[in-house]
Parts: C-alpha cells; sequence; structure tokens
C-alpha cells in the first residue's frame, strides 16, 4: 500500500516529537553527510572541475564559452534561464499542461486553470530557479493561496499539471551541431523520500533509522507537525516528498543499464525540432520503461541547459572518482559542442551580458527570494 503522506491536513501547534535537538543530532548528521560525499559542499565536489573549467577557458578564450552551447538558451543554460521559454521549444505532445504568470495571483491561476481544463493536484514553481526552490505540489484552493501569501508577487510564476505517473528520471542527451543523431550519455532514477510502516514505530521512528529521511527531519517537522506520529500498517509505505530534488531528499540511483539505441533515438525524435538546444538533462515522468523506449507517455516537465548535471553519479556508493571522471567528460563534451557552435558563428556571452545576468539573480537574492 502506498500514501502520500502531503494529501492529509495539517495540524499544528504541537510539540515536536521524537528526541530533541542537541549536539549528539548535530554530530550525527555531519558524519552522515561526512561518509557520503554526495552531501558534500558544492566547492569540494566541483573542485577537479573548477581546474578543468579554466583549462578550458584558457583555450577557448572566454570564460563563458558554455553559453555557446545552447544558442536557444539564455546563457546556454548555465545560470539564470527562463524554463517557460525553453519549455515553449519543446513539441506539446510530450510536455504536461504548462501556465505561465508574470505576477500571479490565486483568482488569476485558477481563471486559467479553468480555461485549460487542468485542475488540482497542480505543480507550482518559479520561472528563474534551481535546486528545488519553491517547488511545491498544491491539491487545493487552500494550499494555493497559501503559496502564494509569501510569493512575491512580481516573480513569474510556472504552474504545470501534476503528472501522476510512476517514473521520473533525468536523461541527459547532447548532440553535435550538424548532426542527426545524438548520444544519451546518463540516466538518473528519481526515488521519493518514503518510509516503510511496520506495524509499530511511528513515522517520526522510522525516520530514525533511514539516514536520508534524518538530514530532512527539522523540514518534515514543519511541514507535518505530529502528523509524524502516525504509525503505518506493515508494508504501508509513507511518501514524504512528492517533489524529486535531491536536496529535499530523493534517491538518485544510477539508471545507465537502461540505454539503448532505441531510447537514444526516441531522444533524437525529441530534440531535433528543439531550436537551438544540443546538451542537457530532460526532467521526466513516464508510464513504465516499455514505453519509455517507444516514446509513449512522456512528459518533460523541465529541459536544463549547459548547467545541468549526469546526476547518475550520486547514487549511494558511486565512487567520487568515477564522479569526477563523468564530470570531466560531460565538461569536455560541453567545450566540444560550444566550440564547434562558436565556428558557426554562435557568439560567446560578453562579460556586459554576464554582469546583467549576475545582477538580477543578486536582485532576487536580496529580496530573499532564492
Amino acid at each position: 500500500m502506498l500514501t502520500d503522506l502531503t494529501k492529509f491536513p495539517e495540524i499544528t501547534s504541537v510539540a515536536k516529537p521524537g528526541r530533541p535537538n542537541g549536539v549528539r543530532d548535530w554530530l550525527d548528521r555531519f558524519l552522515i553527510r561526512l561518509r557520503h560525499w554526495e552531501y558534500w559542499p558544492f566547492a569540494l565536489v566541483y573542485f577537479p572541475v573548477v581546474v578543468y573549467y579554466v583549462w578550458l577557458a584558457m583555450k577557448s578564450r572566454s570564460w563563458f564559452f558554455f553559453s555557446a552551447s545552447n544558442p536557444g538558451i539564455e546563457s546556454g543554460g548555465m545560470v539564470g534561464e527562463s524554463k517557460i521559454d525553453i519549455l515553449n521549444r519543446i513539441e506539446s505532445q510530450y510536455k504536461p499542461k504548462t501556465l505561465f504568470f508574470r505576477q500571479p495571483t490565486s483568482n488569476g491561476i485558477l481563471n486559467q486553470m479553468l480555461l485549460l481544463d487542468c485542475w488540482f493536484p497542480i505543480v507550482a514553481k518559479p520561472d528563474r530557479g534551481e535546486r528545488g526552490w519553491r517547488v511545491e505540489k498544491i491539491r487545493s484552493v487552500d494550499e494555493l493561496d497559501a503559496y502564494l501569501s509569501d510569493y512575491p508577487v512580481d516573480l513569474a510564476l510556472i504552474v504545470q499539471e501534476y503528472i501522476d505517473e510512476p517514473l521520473e528520471l533525468g536523461v541527459f542527451y547532447y548532440r553535435m551541431p550538424g548532426a542527426s543523431t545524438g548520444t544519451v550519455s546518463s540516466i538518473v532514477i528519481k526515488e521519493f523520500l518514503s518510509v516503510v510502516g511496520d506495524g509499530m514505530s511511528t513515522i517520526w521512528d522510522l525516520l530514525d533509522g533511514n539516514d536520508r529521511a534524518r538530514l530532512q527531519q527539522s523540514a518534515l517537522m514543519k511541514r507535518y507537525g505530529n502528523r509524524l506520529q502516525q504509525i503505518l500498517e506493515p508494508g504501508e509505505i509513507q511518501i514524504l516528498e512528492p517533489i524529486g530534488n535531491h536536496c529535499r531528499g530523493t534517491k538518485f540511483l544510477d539508471g545507465n543499464y537502461l540505454i539503448t539505441p532505441e531510447l537514444s533515438a526516441v531522444f533524437d525524435r525529441i530534440s531535433l525540432p528543439i531550436d537551438g538546444f544540443f546538451y542537457g538533462r530532460y526532467d521526466i515522468r513516464c508510464r513504465s520503461i516499455n514505453d519509455l523506449y517507444q516514446g509513449k507517455h512522456i512528459r518533460i516537465m523541465e529541459l536544463n541547459g549547459a548547467g545541468a548535471e549526469p546526476a547518475h553519479i550520486y547514487q549511494p556508493g558511486f565512487s567520487l572518482w568515477a564522479g569526477w571522471r563523468v564530470l570531466l567528460q560531460h565538461w569536455r563534451v560541453l567545450y566540444d559542442i560550444s566550440c564547434a557552435n562558436h565556428r558557426c558563428g554562435v557568439p560567446y556571452m560578453t562579460l556586459k551580458e554576464a554582469r546583467t545576468i549576475y545582477q538580477r539573480i543578486q536582485r532576487d537574492k536580496s529580496k530573499n527570494r532564492l
């Protein structure tokens, strides 16, 4: 039996379940992160990549060579790009019903949902943002009002129908300019944060036995309160986080065994009509692996460009050395595609353009948006 805790009403003003926070809790969480490099700081994991990037930038004579990788996406999709601009380039048969609001209001969203025949549940997310920031599954008008209550009125918002398919994958694809076929180089299978009941333990106790869940305890307590005192039936699976993002507790699994020539052909068919796209990762949901191979029942929630990662490397137990090798290989591909596009007349991003993007991001940060 599989259930979703997010569908139950929130209970407030309750004492925190489980053991109190303290030095021991902090130390336990620190040791979990220390043992698993997938939780290490970005600067540490990416240090060899930064060194390699400097070398590639020197070879290309541009710090922003990556911007030419995807001419149809701002900055090539490295930073600051608009999600809706990218989605608008994808054929409609592969997308969920999607709405865009420059100044989102509850009434405006509800009216457009009715016109598009799109109703709850939905997924709401900022047009610009990363790492799952402000991405939420919303089930009702009340939840929508709560979401918008502290959402900046001038920050563009995307609303999508919730795709209730069993598989969520990240598929990394690239193609050299001028080529008619490309390569699927990485598949990550996303396993949502969940616990399995034993008929005796509360959800909170089950969290204590799951290292990945323990790192999310504070956020889960804030969201669910004393619902975490619920005791699950034996074998009952409780989904705690419906958003497939690593920093929100989703487990990333290596799905590269799924890569076949047939799958590459599917993503050739999807990618070739997308003007100015050559390198990036599709975040998709689909019904089955068989449907995936046939290109059926695939829905693309997002397409990430130059800043995307081959996320299968974050599978627990994946070697750090192997992860570095995969990252460096993909940066080499990024460099080759960027240089090939540049030779065909695609300019690299200028310092002025980069400064404009940086200033926009800093303005958002100053308003506590990102």
